[in-house]
């Protein structure tokens, strides 16, 4: 390190300390685009999601079973527990 550097340094680091509140801690620039970055990923992926979510066919097919009176115990109703007395 050359002298005038030194010289600088040891020259503004005192100005600089009694500027600077210790007590006193701030996010600044960087928190701030940091944190817009974060909102704009979050915004484009629940716009994706809405997106996605639209193509979903929510209904269900039709058992061809269920129509054609299958045989017993392979239906829907014969699995689903029966509600018990007592």
């Amino acid at each position: 390190m050359s002298a005038s550097v030194s010289l600088a340094v040891t020259h503004l680091l005192p100005v600089a300390a009694d500027s600077f509140d210790k007590d006193k801690v701030t996010p600044g620039v960087l928190g701030f685009i940091v944190f817009a970055a974060m909102a704009l990923a979050v915004w484009a992926l629940m716009k994706s999601m809405n997106k996605h979510m639209g193509k979903v066919d929510f209904q269900e097919p039709a058992d061809p079973e269920a129509d054609a009176g299958g045989p017993k115990g392979k239906g829907r109703a014969s699995r689903q527990a029966k509600p018990q007395q007592g």
